[in-house]
């Protein structure tokens, strides 16, 4: 549950970077509609994992967001005051992502191992 409260508080962040601001309200920060809409895909895409109870695709996904979102910051391409809380979203969602690798294949009881004779 918490994690699909960072994925959304994510989407949120992603979502009003790159919109139009109105006219009664001063200019904010916005990122690249591009970056922006990239960004929220990855996070989409998540957020799919993490609903299908796949936390290695998940973790996989949000460790090339995390890469994404440190190229964008080093080129400058984040307004400083989006800085603080993105990277820490990304950061959030990616501490809370676990990989567990299913249980190994159970050949059953009927299996026997072999002990191979050593050669004099």
């Amino acid at each position: 549950m918490r994690r699909a409260v960072t994925v959304a508080s994510l989407a949120v962040v992603l979502g009003g970077c790159g919109s139009q601001a109105a006219a009664t309200k001063p200019a904010q920060p916005r990122l690249p509609r591009a970056l922006a809409q990239s960004w929220a895909q990855q996070a989409d895409a998540v957020a799919a994992s993490l609903a299908a109870d796949d936390g290695c695709t998940a973790q996989a996904r949000v460790a090339a967001l995390q890469q994404d979102v440190i190229a964008a910051v080093n080129a400058h391409r984040v307004p400083r005051r989006l800085l603080e809380p993105l990277s820490s979203g990304v950061n959030a969602l990616a501490a809370q992502i676990a990989c567990t690798p299913p249980a190994p294949f159970d050949r059953g009881k009927g299996h026997k191992k072999h002990k191979h004779a050593k050669d004099d």
